[in-house]
């Protein structure tokens, strides 16, 4: 769990959508980031995120492949369909990643979104597998009533 110094998982969630909001900034419209802060501002916030065990899977041993989609997932789309908007995404995607930085970057926010990468990438893969699995130890027991 977090030390009296260390950010909470909701500050470093906060962080880490501001970083990813901040690069693709520069690439839409001002008239439509308005329009999305606009949007996010309205959007009434979730008291706690809370996973939903509910419809969990039968027990490994009864005879169902836990790494299988569930029956009634399997046949949500149809075929074509699910392979053309994958498609989509996949072309959506390869845009995304191959498109020349904004006319508006900052050379200093560059400089220190490059330096800070490295150090959160490894604050993260340090802390991240602790607070998830302190996380759902918590909720499965609150679920199950016993403690883990």
């Amino acid at each position: 769990m977090a030390g009296p110094n260390e950010p909470s998982m909701e500050d470093i969630l906060a962080s880490i959508k501001k970083v990813i909001a901040e690069e693709d900034a520069p690439r839409e419209p001002q008239e439509r980031r308005a329009k999305r802060a606009v949007t996010l501002a309205a959007e009434p916030e979730e008291e706690d995120d809370v996973l939903d065990l509910s419809n969990a899977e039968a027990p490994a041993g009864a005879g169902h492949d836990p790494a299988a989609p569930p029956a009634e997932a399997a046949n949500l789309m149809a075929e074509d369909a699910a392979g053309s908007t994958r498609s989509r995404l996949e072309e959506l995607a390869n845009v995304a990643a191959n498109a020349p930085p904004g006319a508006n970057v900052n050379p200093l926010e560059e400089v220190v979104r490059d330096m800070l990468r490295p150090m959160l990438k490894q604050w993260l893969d340090e802390r991240l597998p602790g607070i998830v699995d302190e996380h759902v130890r918590r909720e499965i027991s609150r679920i199950t009533g016993r403690k883990l």
